[in-house]
């Protein structure tokens, strides 16, 4: 898809909430920009949550077929 946007890692996430946090916990933050990151914490709360959503969906895909685990096609939903 020409255009979309790229979603990071889940472990580039993972780092980035872990900065917010720090920065928060610091106390050195102003109100409004404890606002900015919290929310942008949020953000990235559920998108790392849709991303293990999917990643779990794609481990419930693996079926056993004669003793042999295999991997059928997954297609993650679309985001709106």
């Amino acid at each position: 898809m020409p255009g979309a946007k790229k979603k990071p890692d889940l472990e580039s996430s993972l780092k980035q909430l872990e900065s917010i946090v720090s920065e928060m916990e610091s106390g050195e933050l102003s109100l409004e920009q404890s606002l900015q990151a919290f929310e942008k914490g949020i953000k990235l709360t559920r998108e790392c949550q849709l991303r293990l959503t999917d990643a779990e969906a794609q481990v419930k895909q693996l079926l056993e077929h004669n003793g042999e685990l295999t991997l059928t096609d997954f297609d993650p939903p679309e985001d709106n």
